[in-house]
Order: structure tokens, then sequence, then C-alpha cells
């Protein structure tokens, strides 16, 4: 796989980038991300994504472009209401990018086409920023499963929180580490509570970061720790994921 000449000039921040450059340009390229839930987070994400020349992106929603989405959703503009917004985002990213390739799935994953979905998409990182835990849960089910890294970003008000999972590794934990097994809690909605529109574009940008950063690796791994975002209070805050030693997700045999 080689970069064009028009490549090479598009990518070209990224390529003097010591950490990054043309050999990571490169494996952006042929990587292939799909994002779960192509609203707030997804949104910005799937532009960075595009951006920053990810070969083969995929967005899967099963939605249409409310009124009510354009406070936060930037992907969409006020024509695309009513639109689904895998159609929308498929011709957004052709006209930032024509590199990248976006495939559209306009469904809503549930236990049974998590796994085909993935063996049809074959992604090398997943990113789940959908509205829902029950979908979290099947997402990051599935991506221990098949040993796919996940990178989950979620926002409520005026707090974000970001965590990248790798499940099936030594001390690495899952996403039930963190939130534990409970498939029955609930959820509350942005139209119940609200959100800071500006905050969904930062937490979708961060997502997008680690994506590239799985595919391109650069910097201190972020698997284990929970990036904190705190708005009223100006603040940003990292944790430590423990993985728990009795998790029925992920306390099998380690990976050697």
């Amino acid at each position: 796989m080689t970069l064009s000449d028009a490549e090479l000039e598009r990518y070209a921040r990224h390529i003097v980038l010591r950490e990054i450059g043309g050999g990571g340009q490169m494996r952006l390229k042929a990587a292939r991300v799909l994002v779960i839930g192509a609203g707030g987070i997804g949104s910005p994400a799937i532009e960075y994504l595009a951006a920053a020349g990810i070969g083969t992106l995929g967005g899967v929603d099963d939605d249409q472009v409310s009124l009510s989405n354009l406070q936060r959703q930037t992907l969409y503009a006020t024509g695309d209401v009513g639109r689904p917004k895998v159609e929308a985002a498929c011709a957004r990213v052709t006209a930032l990018n024509p590199e990248v390739t976006f495939t559209g799935f306009e469904q809503r994953i549930d236990a049974r086409s998590a796994d085909a979905l993935i063996a049809q998409f074959q992604p090398n990182v997943i990113l789940d920023g959908c509205d829902n835990f029950a979908t979290r849960l099947l997402v990051a089910d599935a991506c221990q499963r098949h040993r796919i890294p996940l990178v989950s970003a979620a926002v409520s008000e005026f707090e974000g929180q970001l965590g990248v999972f790798r499940g099936w590794e030594a001390e690495k934990p899952c996403y039930h580490c963190f939130v534990g097994h409970d498939p029955e809690r609930p959820g509350i909605s942005c139209a119940e509570q609200g959100v800071l529109g500006a905050l969904t574009g930062v937490m979708g940008s961060l997502a997008a970061l680690e994506a590239i950063r799985a595919i391109a690796p650069f910097g201190e791994d972020p698997a284990g720790k929970l990036l904190l975002v705190d708005a009223l209070a100006f603040r940003f805050r990292t944790l430590t994921l423990p993985k728990d030693p009795g998790c029925p997700a992920c306390a099998g045999p380690a990976t050697p």
C-alpha cells in the first residue's frame, strides 16, 4: 500500500509527526473502524476519523436526523432533517474525504446481529457512542468475544467519560469490570436531561483520537484507565480501572 501525492499533501500534518509518520498514515488507510451510533458522539468521531484518513468507516444507526439533533450533531445540516443518519453521514464523509469508504448500517444492534455485523465489516476497532446501556453491553460483549479494541464514550448534561477496553489481555479490564453486569440498568436520554452540545464534540473527538491511537500507537496506552470530563468544574480527571478477578466476561485465561 502506498500514499498518492494527493494523500501525502492531505495528511502532511500527520506524516510530519514522528509518532505517526508515513507508516502510521498507511496503517490508518488500511484500517476499518466501526462506529456504533451516529449521534452526538458518533457525529464528530466520524468526521475526524474520515479527515484522518481511516480507509474504511462503518456507521450503525437506525435513526433519522431530527431538528433537535442539530444542536450537537454537527455531521448533519438543516437540509438533512428527516433523512436516515447513515445516509446523511455517507454523503458528508464523501464530501469531506473521497479517499475514505463509508458503509452505513441502518439498523439497531441486538444480540443476534452484533456478531454478524462484525463478521461482515471486520473492524480493527469499534467506537461506541450509542445512547442506551443495553446496546453498550451487547457491543462490549461482542468486542470481548472477537478481541476487538473498544473505544467507549458517553456524555450526560455537563459530564463526559471515555475508556478503551481490551479485557482479553492480562491486567486489562473489560467494559463489564467498569459498569457491572446489570442489563436492566435504566437509561436516561438527552431529551430527558439535556446535554451541552459542545461537550459531545469534545468527547467524540477524544474517542476518534483513541481509535486512531489503537491503529497507529503513540504515547501511553490508555487501556485500563477512564477519562472523566467535568465541564462545570473545568476539570479533566483520569482514574485507573482495575480488572475484576471475578468478572465472568473476562476472568478467563490471559492472552499469551
